[in-house]
């Protein structure tokens, strides 16, 4: 079902849907739940104080973690793009048709028809027909052009990094840039910003991150009376390695990109996490407001690009007190697949028609239910897929390039794990052939080997 067809299916219906939740809701006195889904760029779980880290300082994240529901396994895909289009559709590549950036090994061809996010079905449009207000901050990267950006993807308002081909007709951008002027618009310091449609001038010491959650905030509180729904992509950490407001010590030292910012970029991501969940305080709306924290790949030089599991674990912090069980440390296995869906299992909100959800909802578990968990979960990158189960783990497996295999037993975080892809052990010989079972329906794309080779394993 194309999207034009898909709105016109719910829009018929959608009035129908909100008189009837309304009554319920005033009946049973019971407010509908608000949705935050924030997801960092280029931050794999092994940077947070929470996932062990020892030099990062992330006091908010870790008490929503401890507060809430902190999964030790979440698998993103090993790169943006093709992440971006699995937590907004609910679908793995091989149904979305979205393995990589387009061009690149396994990717589709630009401007081809699978490529258009907006001939998907995405996790705003699946609420909106509830009566949710849809908002996107932060990071697109994807199609789509002005006027209509953004907006043919569900999403009511906007804040948006812009790159030049963003920018309405006739405007350039008059800020920052990374790299030689007239490259890349900056997304941190004086940074290219278009907003509903709408260039937003900026000035030297405005701070792309500071605006994206200033929207945020504001939407929160204009929309406070009504359910609503944030997606926030961060830019954050993402490179360049810019300092922060925080550490900032002259106008000079804006740009320049050096490694050792890392450390403050992910400690001003936690603070701007702070900044938003203090703001729902303010307004009363903490406890009725689901909010939850991803990331989009591994760690940017550090596992991202790489079919394994470092690519592929990302954080996943679910809270919201009174509805989130405070569970702490989870060993059940996630991925960005399962958003949509536990998203919609909260909000009562129908599946798309016609579109088969590779995600499951783990609503019942954020609750304190009993329910079944994943036996596994998934990942891929082009022509090389990722898959596992609380114990094995196969990683950087393709068509013609068998994959390693490993028994990673109770640990989760990539130590102590064992390689036994030669075992001929029976335990092994079983798993293997569970795990092959398991990807039977999940085909990769065809992509001409110019020779074979293993890839390391980052461990």
């Amino acid at each position: 079902m194309q999207r034009r067809q898909f709105l016109k299916t719910t829009g018929l219906a959608a009035a129908g849907m909100l008189l009837n939740r309304s009554k319920l809701l005033a009946a049973s006195g019971e407010r509908p739940l608000n949705f935050i889904v924030i997801m960092a760029d280029d931050l794999g779980a092994k940077e947070l104080g929470c996932y062990g880290n020892k030099q990062h300082r992330t006091p908010n994240l870790d008490r929503l973690a401890e507060t809430g529901v902190q999964f030790k396994t979440c698998y993103a895909t090993p790169i943006c793009h093709p992440t971006r289009f699995e937590i907004m559709t609910g679908q793995y590549g091989h149904h979305n048709g979205i393995f990589h950036f387009p061009g690149r090994r396994g990717g589709p061809v630009a401007g081809s028809p699978e490529d258009d996010i907006a001939r998907h079905v995405t996790f705003a449009q699946v609420l909106k027909p509830l009566g949710y207000a849809t908002a996107h901050s932060g990071k697109w990267q994807l199609t789509g052009e002005v006027p209509t950006l953004i907006h043919e993807c569900g999403f009511d308002e906007y804040c948006m990094w812009a790159y030049k081909h963003n920018l309405p007709p006739g405007v350039k951008h008059t800020g920052g840039w990374e790299g030689k002027p007239g490259g890349k618009p900056s997304r941190y310091w004086h940074p290219s910003i278009v907003k509903n449609a709408k260039y937003l001038p900026t000035g030297p010491d405005d701070y792309g991150p500071d605006i994206f959650t200033n929207f945020v905030i504001d939407f929160v509180k204009r929309h406070k009376d009504k359910p609503f729904f944030v997606y926030y992509p961060m830019c954050l950490t993402h490179g360049p390695f810019y300092v922060t407001p925080e550490t900032v010590e002259s106008e000079d030292g804006k740009f320049k990109n050096l490694r050792k910012n890392f450390k403050a970029n992910v400690e001003y991501l936690d603070k701007l996490i702070g900044r938003i969940v203090q703001a729902l305080e303010a307004t009363g709306l903490r406890e009725n407001t689901v909010v939850f924290f991803t990331g989009d790949n591994g760690t940017g030089g550090q596992g991202k690009g790489q079919s394994t599991e470092l690519g592929a674990r990302v954080p996943m912090i679910i809270n919201c007190p009174g509805v989130v069980k405070p569970l702490g440390a989870s060993d059940e296995l996630v991925d960005l697949s399962d958003i949509l869906p536990t998203l919609a299992d909260f909000a009562g909100a129908k599946l798309p028609r016609g579109r088969i959800i590779d995600g499951q909802s783990f609503t019942p578990l954020l609750r304190g239910e009993k329910s079944p968990t994943r036996e596994w979960i998934y990942s891929y990158l082009g022509d090389r897929q990722i898959l596992r189960t609380k114990r094995w783990l196969l990683e950087d497996n393709g068509p013609n390039h068998p994959g390693r295999f490993f028994d990673c037993g109770d640990s989760r975080d990539g130590t102590g794990y064992k390689d036994v892809t030669d075992s001929t052990a029976p335990e092994v010989l079983a798993a293997k052939k569970r795990i092959k079972d398991i990807l039977a329906d999940k085909p990769l794309p065809m992509v001409k080997e110019k020779r074979s080779s293993r890839r390391k394993t980052g461990r």
